[in-house]
């Protein structure tokens, strides 16, 4: 026979024990919610700059990732793919269920192309038409709405180690 003693204590030794990876889960929330917000980008246009919000994808995994699988994007908000060389890339919207406007990126931080309202879902090869170092991903139109051409300047520090 158990005593109602020896069953409080094996509860609370079961919460316990549960409850002891919380805290590394919540510690590591800040730290997750820090990446989602992302990094600053300006995109300095001939009516002025526009002002975003952009994950940056620095490594093979994240490339191959992006925007897949995502429903919702922020109107400010991008993705910011670094190819750590100039060359020209392709692009792809397979698994990717929003509409984006694609900006290629030279070097120097000048856009040398837009592919506007890309098709979701679509395995057509989108070309960056000459070699560039990054392409940015928006939501579609909003190069569009905020008059973003190509030759406007985009303000990253990914562009200032170049």
């Amino acid at each position: 026979m158990f005593s109602t003693r020896f069953v409080s204590a094996a509860a609370v030794a079961c919460l316990m024990v549960m409850a002891a990876p919380v805290p590394a889960v919540l510690a590591q929330a800040p730290a997750r919610a820090a990446a989602a917000a992302g990094e600053p980008l300006t995109i300095v246009t001939k009516a002025g700059p526009k002002r975003f919000n952009v994950e940056v994808m620095r490594d093979d995994a994240g490339r191959s990732r992006g925007l897949m699988f995502r429903r919702h994007m922020a109107a400010d908000h991008g993705m910011l793919f670094d190819f750590e060389r100039e060359e020209p890339v392709t692009m792809w919207m397979k698994n990717t269920y929003l509409p984006l406007d694609m900006v290629f990126i030279r070097p120097d931080g000048t856009i040398s192309r837009i592919a506007a309202d890309t098709e979701p879902l679509s395995t057509a090869i989108i070309p960056s038409g000459s070699p560039v170092s990054a392409v940015l991903e928006l939501n579609a139109g909003t190069t569009a709405k905020l008059g973003i051409q190509p030759g406007d300047r985009i303000e990253h520090p990914l562009f200032k180690a170049r």
